[in-house]
């Protein structure tokens, strides 16, 4: 379906739970959040009736995060009926990785083809300062269970924070010489516990272009402009949702683990899906892909609208 701009939005990002097994700085409060009443997020039998709507309104790409979608209860199964949408094609899920030595096997199994798995650091210190409660070695034998149970894509995830990682890029880099994984640099927005942030916290992502000049031009991946070391077995991508924000390619919608629908990650608008059903659902879905904003302003200097922390919206 083509909302008012002409884009194809064909990409859904559902988030299953705001709870979260880390603290990440830029991402939620250091006492973690405030823990809702199970009939306060989505259940079982409301996701997949999202989901079935998304499909009927064109929706063919769905990821499940969180939070961190592997603390919630009943995943494998939530998985399994999202895969077994008719329509649905593409089923993706985002974690930290240190749950997956116990969950990637069945994640496979139920339907799950590509993870992305977020990985800040490669220095246990920072990883630790970064995440406040991880560990390095729980996260990279998360990547170890994925890369052995054979996704079609396994892609990490760095958050650029200026002054705490972006020492660290050649490090990140060469994992594309050991691992066919993609690496994927993304800028720091100020959304949430970060909105306030010095501004040398906020790194360009071509940044790393300069730090390591034998980067070739491999292409686009969705939002990624993607490179390639020599040799590489996998791609490094830069996204850069500020310094040169994608907005007229944008694909997704979102749902928070509330129920909300979001058109636009940092925009303020959010539409209620909790209580709607059959045609009338499908209808609102379509009217919030119709009305998706044409873009956002970060890149003009100002904040996010968005009054949630991405804990609570799934990036």
């Amino acid at each position: 379906m083509k909302d008012n701009f002409g884009r194809d939005i064909f990409y859904l990002r559902i988030s299953v739970t705001d709870l979260c097994n880390l603290r990440c700085i830029y991402c939620m409060p250091e006492s973690g959040v405030e823990k809702r009443r199970h009939e306060d997020i989505l259940s079982v039998e409301e996701i997949e009736e999202i989901v079935r709507a998304a499909a009927a309104c064109g929706i063919t790409k769905v990821r499940v995060t969180g939070g961190e979608p592997l603390v919630r209860g009943g995943i494998i199964g939530i998985c399994e009926k999202i895969s077994a949408t008719p329509g649905i094609n593409e089923l993706c899920l985002t974690t930290n990785g240190t749950l997956l030595p116990k969950y990637a096997d069945q994640l496979k199994k139920a339907g799950v083809k590509r993870l992305n798995i977020s990985l800040d650091s490669l220095d246990p210190e920072t990883y630790r300062e970064i995440t406040r409660t991880g560990t390095l070695e729980a996260a990279l034998d998360g990547i170890d269970a994925a890369l052995e149970k054979g996704f079609e894509a396994v892609k990490i995830n760095a958050v650029l924070i200026g002054g705490v990682n972006d020492r660290e890029v050649l490090d990140m880099l060469r994992l594309t010489l050991r691992y066919k994984v993609d690496v994927r640099f993304i800028e720091l927005m100020p959304i949430g516990q970060c909105a306030r942030w010095a501004s040398e916290r906020f790194v360009s992502a071509s940044r790393v272009l300069e730090i390591e000049p034998l980067l070739r031009d491999a292409g686009l991946d969705g939002v990624a402009k993607l490179y390639r070391l020599p040799g590489g077995l996998g791609t490094v991508g830069l996204i850069s949702p500020i310094s040169s924000h994608f907005c007229p390619s944008c694909n997704r919608i979102r749902v928070a683990s509330d129920g909300k629908l979001k058109p636009c990650l940092h925009s303020a608008d959010e539409i209620e899906l909790r209580g709607l059903r059959g045609a009338e659902l499908e209808d609102t879905i379509r009217a919030a892909i119709s009305g998706k904003p044409r873009k956002h302003y970060l890149d003009e200097g100002e904040m996010s609208a968005s009054a949630r922390n991405m804990n609570a919206i799934g990036g």
